[in-house]
C-alpha cells in the first residue's frame, strides 16, 4: 500500500499544473476578460458557456449547474478517480515525484486503482506494437499496406498485432507486476477453462485512447478466415476507463484542430480516421464500438463551443448506399440539439474516406470534406429520390414528407430559405405556399412542444434555467444579483480573487458587517485561514478558505466566487476593490452612528453632561469617518463604470 502524500506536495503539484490545459483538454476555452476564461460546462448539457475557468486561482466554476473546485476536484469529476488518483496523475504529467510519507518514493501504487488500469493498458500497447514487428504479423502489415498505411503511420497511430497462443499478453503483464484480477478489469485477459486467457488473438489492434492520450482499450480487426471471434470487429468491453458512448477514435490527436477549426469530421472506421488525417483533415474521428450518438456529439460541441447558430461545423462521411442513407437520417434526427451547421460528405461510388484515398490520392479525400453538402439539403434529398416528381401525385407526396423536415431547422431565416429551395427541388410553382406549410409545420411543432404536462413544464423550466444552479441542501445560497448584498458578494470576490491588494483593509471588517449567513460562514472560515494577510495566494488561498466550510453550499459558492469575473479592467482592480471594501465599511459605520444617535436620544445632558458630549465627540467623529469612506465608495449603481 502506498503511503500518504504529503500536503505540501498536493499543494506543490497543484501550483506547477495549469488548470486551463487540463480543463482544455474536455473543453474548448475563451478568454472572458482579465483572468477569465469560459467554454460549455463537460457537467451538464447547456447551450451557451456558463463553465468559467481563472488560470491565476487554479479554480472553475458552473454558474448553470454549481459544479466548482480545483484541478483536483475537475479530474477526479470528468475521470470518475480518486483524489489520490488525481493527485498521482497530475504527478505524472510533471514528472513530479511524491514523496509518500510512510512509504517512500517508489512505493507501489494501490492494486486495481484507475492509474493501474491505465498502466495495464500502456504495457499492452506497447506490447502490441513490438509484436507487429514479427513475423507471425505479416499479414497485419499487409492489411496496413495494401491501403497505403507505411510504418510510419501504424506507429503513428500506435497499430498493434495480437499474437496467436492463449495467455502470451497475460503472461506478460503479469510479469510486469500486474495481477489477473486488474487485467481482467482492464479489458486484457479473461477467464478461460484452464485460468486467464487474453482477449485478442490474432487481430489487427488499435490502441483507443480518452482525451488526455492514455490507452483506455482497444479495437481489434479480424484478418484470417478462420477466426472464430465473432464479428470484423472487436472492442474491449465497459470497463472503468472504457465507455464506448464516451469515447471516440482519434480525439486526442484532433481535439486542439478541432477547437481551432470549429470543426470536426465524423467517419466510421479505425483506417478511415488514419486516412483522414494523413490526407490533412486532422480533425477526424470515430465511435468506438458504438454508433455515433448524443454522448459523442457532446464531446464534440464542447471542443467546438458552438455557442451561436453559425458558428462549429461537423461533417458527416457516410457510404452512399442505402446503409449510408440510413445512417445519415439517424444522425440528422438526433442532431437538432447541435446549434452549429452540420454537414454530410458522401464520396463517390460508394466509397469511404480510406478507399477513395487508396484510389485517387491525398486530394480527393480533402476535396471530399471541401464539398460537403448541408446536413438539411442531404436528407431532403434523400427523400425526394424516393418519389417520382414527374407526376402530380408524387410531387405532392414528397412536400408531404419533406415540409416536416425542413420545419425542424431552428433558425427561422434558414427555415425560411430551405422552403424556398423545397419548392425548386419538388418543382412547385407556388413558393408562398410551400414557405407557408413550413412556416405552419413549424408553428405546430412548437406549439406541440409547449403543451407539456405542468410538472413537465416546471421540469422543462428548472433544466432550462442557466442562472439557476440546484445546489445540496443545507445554507441557502444568496440571489448574486440581490442589490442589498451586492457590497458584501464583491467583497468576498476580490479578498478570494486578489488577497494581498485586499490585504489588512478587508481583514480588519467585522464578521457582523456581512448579513447573509453563508458570507458570514465564508468570511468566518477566511480568519480562520489566517486572512487575506497571512501570505497565501491563488489556489493554495481558495483551497484553504474552501476547505474551513463545512456547508457543501457554501463550499460550492467559495469556488463560484473566486472564479466569478469582477466588474473591472484588470488596471483598476485595485481601486474596484478598495471602493467596495469602503462600501461595506461605510455602510457598518451608518449603523454605529445610528446606534450612537440613538443612545444620545436616551441620554439628558443636564444629568449625565460627560457621557453625552463624550457620545457627541465620537458621533462626529464617526460622521467624518463615514464621509471619507462615501468619498472612496463605489455603489452599486455606479460599480458598471469601472469595467470601462
Amino acid at each position: 500500500m502506498a503511503g500518504r502524500i504529503p500536503d505540501r506536495d498536493v499543494a506543490a503539484i497543484r501550483e506547477r499544473t495549469r488548470i486551463e490545459d487540463i480543463v482544455g483538454e474536455y473543453v474548448s476555452l475563451k478568454r472572458a476578460g482579465g483572468d477569465s476564461m469560459k467554454g460549455l460546462c463537460p457537467f451538464h448539457d447547456e447551450k451557451s458557456p456558463s463553465f468559467h475557468v481563472r488560470p491565476n486561482h487554479g479554480h472553475y466554476h458552473c454558474f448553470g449547474c454549481g459544479e466548482g473546485g480545483d484541478v483536483y476536484s475537475f479530474l477526479q469529476k470528468i475521470d470518475h478517480i480518486s483524489f489520490v488518483e488525481a493527485v498521482e496523475q497530475l504527478a505524472d504529467r510533471l514528472n513530479y515525484t511524491i514523496s509518500y510519507e510512510g512509504g517512500g518514493t517508489s512505493v507501489q501504487r494501490d492494486r486495481g486503482t484507475r492509474s493501474r488500469l491505465v498502466a495495464a493498458n500502456a504495457a499492452a500497447q506497447e506490447f502490441y506494437s513490438a509484436r507487429l514487428q514479427e513475423p507471425d504479423a505479416q499479414a497485419a502489415r499487409d492489411y496496413l499496406t495494401e491501403r497505403n498505411f507505411d510504418a510510419q503511420a501504424a506507429q503513428q497511430f500506435g497499430c498493434g498485432y495480437a499474437p496467436d497462443g492463449w495467455d502470451i499478453l497475460t503472461k506478460h503483464l503479469l510479469g510486469k507486476g500486474f495481477d489477473v484480477k486488474e487485467l481482467e478489469a482492464a479489458g486484457l485477459s479473461k477467464a478461460g477453462r484452464r485460468g486467464h486467457i487474453d482477449r485478442f488473438h490474432r487481430r489487427l489492434l488499435w490502441p483507443i485512447r480518452n482525451l488526455s492520450g492514455d490507452v483506455i482499450g482497444f479495437g481489434a480487426r479480424k484478418l484470417f478466415d478462420d477466426d472464430t471471434m465473432p464479428g470484423k470487429y472487436v472492442n474491449t468491453p465497459e470497463t472503468m476507463l472504457y465507455k464506448k458512448s464516451q469515447v471516440l477514435f482519434g480525439l486526442d490527436l484532433a481535439k486542439r484542430d478541432i477547437a481551432k477549426g470549429h470543426q470536426a469530421v465524423v467517419v466510421e472506421g479505425y483506417t478511415d480516421v488514419m486516412a483522414m488525417h494523413l490526407a490533412g483533415v486532422k480533425t477526424a474521428v470515430a465511435a468506438c464500438g458504438t454508433a455515433f450518438g448524443e454522448d459523442h456529439l457532446a464531446m464534440l460541441r464542447r471542443l467546438l463551443m458552438d455557442d451561436s447558430y453559425f458558428r462549429g461545423e461537423i461533417i458527416y462521411t457516410f457510404d452512399g448506399d442505402a446503409a449510408g442513407q440510413a445512417a445519415a437520417m439517424k444522425a440528422f434526427e438526433g442532431d437538432q440539439k447541435m446549434a452549429g451547421q452540420t454537414f454530410v460528405a458522401v464520396a463517390p461510388e460508394g466509397m469511404d474516406p480510406c478507399e477513395l484515398r487508396q484510389k485517387s490520392g491525398d486530394a480527393a479525400v480533402r476535396d471530399l470534406v471541401a464539398r460537403r453538402t448541408p446536413m438539411f439539403e442531404f436528407v431532403v434529398k434523400s427523400i425526394l429520390t424516393e418519389h417520382d416528381l414527374e407526376t402530380a401525385e408524387g410531387r405532392v407526396e414528397a412536400l408531404r414528407r419533406t415540409v416536416p423536415v425542413v420545419a425542424q431547422i431552428k433558425e427561422a431565416t434558414l427555415r425560411d430559405s430551405y422552403a424556398v429551395q423545397l419548392s425548386g427541388w419538388v418543382g412547385w410553382d407556388d413558393i408562398a405556399a410551400v414557405r407557408q406549410r413550413v412556416r405552419d409545420e413549424a408553428r405546430k411543432r412548437a406549439s406541440t412542444r409547449g403543451s407539456l404536462p405542468a410538472p413537465l413544464k416546471k421540469k422543462a423550466s428548472r433544466d432550462e434555467d442557466q442562472d439557476a444552479p440546484q445546489l445540496p441542501v443545507g445554507l441557502s445560497r444568496p440571489r448574486p444579483n440581490d442589490p442589498t448584498l451586492w457590497a458584501q458578494r464583491e467583497a468576498l470576490k476580490g479578498a478570494l480573487q486578489y488577497p494581498a491588494i485586499a490585504g489588512t483593509v478587508f481583514d480588519s471588517l467585522p464578521v457582523e458587517t456581512f448579513t447573509h449567513p453563508t458570507y458570514v460562514v465564508i468570511r468566518e472560515s477566511m480568519i480562520a485561514s489566517g486572512g487575506t494577510s497571512a501570505g497565501l495566494g491563488g489556489g493554495e488561498w481558495v483551497d484553504a478558505v474552501s476547505r474551513g466550510v463545512d456547508d457543501v453550499t457554501a463550499a460550492s459558492l467559495v469556488s463560484e466566487l473566486a472564479v466569478e469575473p469582477l466588474p473591472a479592467e484588470e488596471d483598476t482592480v485595485p481601486r474596484y476593490i478598495s471602493g467596495v471594501i469602503a462600501r461595506l465599511q461605510e455602510v457598518w459605520v451608518g449603523e454605529q452612528v445610528a446606534e450612537l444617535k440613538s443612545k444620545l436620544q436616551r441620554i439628558s445632558p443636564a444629568t449625565a453632561s460627560d457621557e453625552f458630549h463624550s457620545l457627541l465627540g465620537d458621533l462626529v467623529a464617526l460622521e467624518q469617518y463615514r464621509r471619507s469612506l462615501l468619498d472612496q465608495a463605489i455603489g452599486d449603481t455606479n460599480r458598471d463604470g469601472m469595467a470601462g
